[in-house]
């Protein structure tokens, strides 16, 4: 009776152990996991650049292809860059570059301050909604036949996101996988608003500042999207090439622990894994 009882209890204190290891394991697996929450690694980077300029094409995809990485390109639909460079676009989105839609003329809304640039054709306040759908829904039919996609993303112009107070993205979210907007932000995953995705507009910016910004997003288990206009030159909104040169070389050099995709492919992993 006593070998028995110790047989038992012997036996219950290996259940015991098993069951407790197995525990530690998972929630050891768990953790590891949510640490590498982004398609196997600790963050995400989404390089994006807006306007269609020459120096996107003849600098810009260059050094990204140097690197291996793949970038989101918003075109103007009516650009004279898009429509005489448009072998070029296409060669670029082969390579696995977005050509993501930034309107057909890039309205604005001309009554706020600082919008002397705005024209009477191009003041997003002189509008109807369905001339913005119509616009945008033309420009996509324009990089549809540039690169034979159907899902892209949008970025609004501006950062303008109504008219007349309407939200004219409302009429556009089954056109678009996401729509990236201006605004700052490390967000969870499941509270990503994806008809304003945050992004951190460079003007002037340093390696070291842009970097400092991977490593919150990278601290706070996020995402960063990046949000530029000139690189190198040919915008007033402008970041020095060599600087984004060194943040292409850091996030290399991080490249086990941070995955740099365009943001169609980061917004549909957002959407599978964790909405």
């Amino acid at each position: 009776m006593t070998r028995f009882l110790y047989k038992l209890s012997n036996r219950n204190f290996k259940n015991i152990i098993t069951a407790v290891f197995v525990s530690l394991f998972s929630a050891a697996v768990f953790a590891q996991t949510e640490d590498r929450a982004w398609n196997g690694k600790k963050c995400a980077v989404v390089l994006t650049y807006d306007d269609a300029l020459n120096i996107h094409l003849d600098k810009v995809i260059p050094m990204l292809d140097s690197y291996q990485f793949k970038g989101t390109f918003y075109l103007i639909g009516s650009s004279p860059v898009v429509s005489n460079r448009i072998p070029e676009w296409r060669a670029a989105a082969k390579k696995g570059h977005e050509l993501g839609n930034h309107t057909l003329i890039h309205p604005c809304d001309g009554n706020l301050p600082g919008r002397e640039f705005v024209t009477s054709e191009t003041d997003l306040s002189h509008y109807t909604v369905a001339r913005a759908v119509n616009e945008i829904r033309i420009t996509n039919t324009l990089l549809k036949a540039i690169d034979g996609k159907n899902e892209r993303t949008f970025a609004y112009p501006c950062g303008d996101f109504t008219i007349k107070d309407t939200l004219y993205y409302n009429s556009l979210k089954s056109d678009f996988v996401a729509a990236r907007g201006v605004t700052p932000g490390y967000l969870n995953k499941k509270e990503v608003d994806f008809s304003n995705v945050n992004s951190f507009f460079e003007n002037g910016s340093s390696a070291e500042q842009m970097i400092a910004q991977v490593e919150e997003a990278e601290k706070k288990g996020s995402f960063i999207v990046f949000l530029f206009h000139g690189v190198g030159g040919e915008h007033p909104l402008n970041v020095d090439l060599q600087e984004h040169r060194k943040l292409l070389e850091y996030l290399k050099k991080r490249k086990k622990d941070i995955w740099v995709a365009p943001m169609v492919d980061v917004a549909k992993y957002i959407k599978q894994n964790y909405k």
